[in-house]
């Protein structure tokens, strides 16, 4: 990728944008933390988590980040600890928009995009050239010692591109976030993720399904990278279009919001569009419970239950006994062909 200056004429196309992976300093690979077990002292304002070649230094430790449960920082470090394994494999080789809360979930928070300097020789990035011609420096968590610097950094939740790296304009994914207005139900929600479900069944596109660990649900359809973001944003309007159309008094897929009819489920498309990202599986969300976007299936979707079934306390234990319910967004097979839909 050309490095480009002040000087040079921003790109007339939006559906080529040029990245590059700048690729870490070497290291050996970081072993694997004791799953289960305390590493993150509850007792101290500092630590250093040692990998071999790499420490990460963790601060502040005790300060509370959600005060009515008692929850610190430290408390939350631990929990990604506690999940690195399924989550990892989520987060490798895409941009992480890093979305900061200094002062605890309840706190103002702020979007930071480049990767802060001064920061390890070994956190790798991915450079991406946006249509003004601007390259921005996005960290990239490639393993543990990564997510750990990251969530020190005051990350709460995780949010990572769609696409990859090398090809950062063809996403391995299309999604629906299912978001509730104001006094609707999760009930609601519920019965949407249900309707949409079957309508993708009925395309042939397997679906899967977590809570936003908000107030939500998303919904993730596998597909075969090949499509750019804006194709794959058109696909998940015309579904939204039309499975809103068919139940119009309980969902709607306007997004404008001052002509958002009340009262219905929003079936957000447009998160599908070109540097949009949406919170990770596995992410902790500022809820005054401290719930967890969570993967569940359809089963549990069918008999129902409550975003905050799935918190900072419990998930870890949920993980251990159903492992990676996410898995299927990894694997090679059982992945759509959007090109049967053009």
């Amino acid at each position: 990728m050309v490095e480009r200056t002040r000087r040079d004429p921003p790109r007339v196309s939006t559906d080529r944008h040029p990245a590059l992976r700048r690729r870490a300093k070497r290291v050996r690979p970081a072993p694997d933390l004791p799953t289960g077990i305390r590493v993150v002292p509850r007792d101290q304002e500092e630590a250093i988590v040692d990998f071999g070649d790499r420490q990460v230094k963790l601060t502040n430790l005790r300060k509370p980040f959600w005060p009515a449960l008692g929850i610190a920082k430290g408390d939350l470090i631990q929990y990604y600890v506690d999940v690195a394994t399924v989550l990892l494999p989520h987060l490798r080789d895409r941009a992480m928009v890093m979305k900061r809360y200094p002062d605890g979930a309840a706190g103002p928070f702020f979007f930071m995009k480049r990767a802060p300097l001064p920061r390890p020789d070994w956190i790798e990035t991915c450079a991406i050239e946006h249509a003004s011609g601007n390259v921005i420096d996005f960290p990239i968590i490639q393993d543990l010692p990564a997510l750990l610097w990251v969530i020190n950094l005051g990350c709460i939740d995780l949010n990572q591109w769609y696409a990859r790296c090398d090809d950062v304009d063809r996403p391995d994914y299309l999604h629906f976030d299912l978001d509730p207005g104001d006094g609707v139900a999760f009930t609601k929600v519920i019965e949407c993720a249900l309707i949409l479900h079957e309508t993708l069944a009925g395309l042939d596109m397997p679906v899967h399904a977590k809570t936003t660990g908000s107030k939500g649900m998303h919904l993730y359809v596998p597909i075969v990278r090949g499509p750019t973001q804006k194709q794959v944003w058109q696909v998940a309007k015309t579904v939204a279009l039309e499975v809103a159309r068919r139940h119009p008094t309980l969902m709607t897929a306007e997004y404008r919001l001052a002509k958002r009819p009340t009262g219905r489920v929003l079936i957000d498309y447009n998160q599908n569009a070109w540097g949009r990202t949406l919170a990770s599986v596995y992410s902790v969300r500022p809820h005054p419970r401290a719930c967890v976007s969570t993967p569940v299936t359809w089963r549990e979707v069918a008999r129902g239950f409550e975003v905050e079934d799935f918190r900072i306390d419990n998930l870890p234990a949920r993980v251990r006994r159903r492992g990676d319910l996410w898995a299927p967004l990894l694997a090679a097979e059982g992945r759509v062909d959007l090109a049967r839909f053009s």
